[in-house]
């Protein structure tokens, strides 16, 4: 049985991808402080004996007894409502903490996977965003304590690699929507979810013609599970290229939701990427991956999901 560490275990993402590892055979270790993280995300795990969660803030050093043989770093505020409202943890958590992984890893001659940000790119000047692309980002901007935080963790993560040899591999996550998302963590599709689900005024910010593109849950959780098992070290896309703008999604949930609610306009926040759109290229060659849901079926999942909790 192989053993796998996911820091960030309880956050939304790193619940699904525990989850998974569980049902590929893997005995999980769960780490998270719990400060963006919920017990609830994992609450169904704990019944299965190859489960272990680690209350611990992986900022600190991390010590795990026994074999290990995969370690997915998934620690760290990723909506802007957090890592606005948590700056410095943010950027804790992506340097201290990437480095406290890393050195873990290496310590047990595991292989890491560092869950980075199609928000590396910034607000891109290169569209479709490929690989290759260093991006345009605001070091001093607010979003600056995220995107800056994930540029060093993929650097850091580099030089291990380089320098220590570690087996490593970076995925750059692109927007990303399913179950488990907080209703008030203020993502487009769970804020959009939330006005509509109670009949109130949907937010759309600037004139809504800025792009995201939006990828289900399980089809992320595949391109990463792909990911760590492959050969590939440099930095790979996972996300959906299917683009759409921020008006054309509001509308799409409104009427998923046959909600009365109306579109109103606010001012588009400072750094906000007018364009978002993965080159998946790689992921199609390397991993022989695609998504596989379309938007309109995930979107009735998440948004059934979004009604239980508003009840």
């Amino acid at each position: 049985m192989k053993t796998s560490v996911v820091t960030g275990g309880a956050g939304f993402l790193g619940s699904h991808l525990c989850e998974r590892l569980l049902n590929e055979g893997h005995a999980v270790i769960c780490i998270d402080n719990l400060l963006t993280g919920s017990l609830d995300n994992i609450g169904g795990l704990f019944e299965n004996k190859s489960f272990q969660f680690i209350h611990y803030d992986v900022t600190n050093f991390i010590h795990v007894p026994g074999t290990i043989d995969y370690v997915f770093h998934f620690a760290s505020p990723a909506s802007p409502i957090d890592y606005l409202k948590l700056p410095i943890q943010t950027l804790k958590v992506g340097s201290l903490g990437t480095h406290k992984a890393l050195g873990f890893t290496k310590a047990k001659n595991a292989r890491f996977l560092l869950a980075s940000t199609s928000e590396t790119y910034g607000d891109p000047e290169v569209h479709p965003q490929v690989e290759e692309y260093w991006g345009n980002v605001n070091p001093v901007g607010p979003r600056g304590v995220y995107d800056e935080a994930k540029r060093f963790a993929e650097a850091l993560t580099m030089a291990y690699h380089r320098y220590h040899g570690v087996e490593t591999r970076i995925v750059r996550i692109f927007n990303t929507y399913g179950e488990r998302m907080r209703l008030e963590d203020g993502r487009a599709i769970p804020a959009f979810a939330s006005q509509a689900l109670r009949n109130e005024d949907v937010t759309v910010f600037g004139d809504g013609s800025q792009t995201r593109s939006v990828c289900y849950v399980s089809d992320l959780i595949e391109g990463i599970y792909r990911l760590m098992l492959s050969d590939y070290m440099m930095p790979v896309n996972i996300g959906n290229p299917e683009e759409l703008t921020m008006l054309q999604l509001a509308q799409e949930i409104i009427a998923l939701t046959k909600s009365s609610s109306k579109i109103v306009f606010k001012e588009l926040p400072t750094d906000d990427p007018k364009l978002r759109q993965p080159d998946i290229t790689k992921a199609k060659a390397l991993l022989g991956w695609e998504p596989t849901v379309n938007r309109a079926e995930g979107l009735v999942k998440t948004l059934a999901y979004f009604k239980s909790k508003i009840g």
